[in-house]
């Protein structure tokens, strides 16, 4: 099947594409907020960028377009018929590079989530699986404090 855009047209609208402050990343911020915790965007300091940092937890969050980064089985990520092998390189080197990151956050004592565009649609499971996430790092905190005042 062919594109039903013309490549000149299917060059504008992926260069149309916001990289930083997208809805998705804004909509995660806000459920991050509302769990009563604070964050910094976009850390530059550390691999890959992690759109949601919170530093006093060491844990991070990407907030991943599945187009963009690959997500496997969703139908977000299909590739444009036109060009197609160099969206499939692109989208290939794309992914390489976010495991690199993801493993040097780790070894730097990093905890990473991924979220997808694609999750958020179901609100209340993307607000379980974040708090899941981040609550993980409190009990252990409760516990070294308990451990410590002993």
């Amino acid at each position: 099947m062919t594109d039903i855009f013309s490549a000149r047209k299917r060059s504008a609208i992926m260069k149309s594409i916001k990289g930083k402050d997208t809805k998705p990343e804004i909509a995660v911020r806000s459920i991050v907020h509302r769990m009563g915790y604070r964050f910094r965007v976009n850390q530059g300091m550390l691999p890959g960028n992690p759109d949601i940092v919170l530093k006093k937890h060491k844990k991070v969050i990407f907030v991943n377009g599945c187009f963009w980064h690959g997500h496997l089985k969703c139908r977000r990520s299909r590739l444009p018929t036109s060009n197609e092998n160099y969206w499939k390189n692109k989208i290939i080197k794309n992914m390489a590079r976010d495991k690199k990151q993801i493993k040097l956050l780790h070894n730097q004592g990093w905890n990473t989530l991924v979220v997808w565009t694609c999750e958020i649609q179901d609100k209340k499971k993307i607000s379980e699986k974040i708090a899941n996430y981040l609550s993980s790092s409190e009990l252990k905190n409760d516990i070294r404090r308990k451990i410590r005042k002993t």
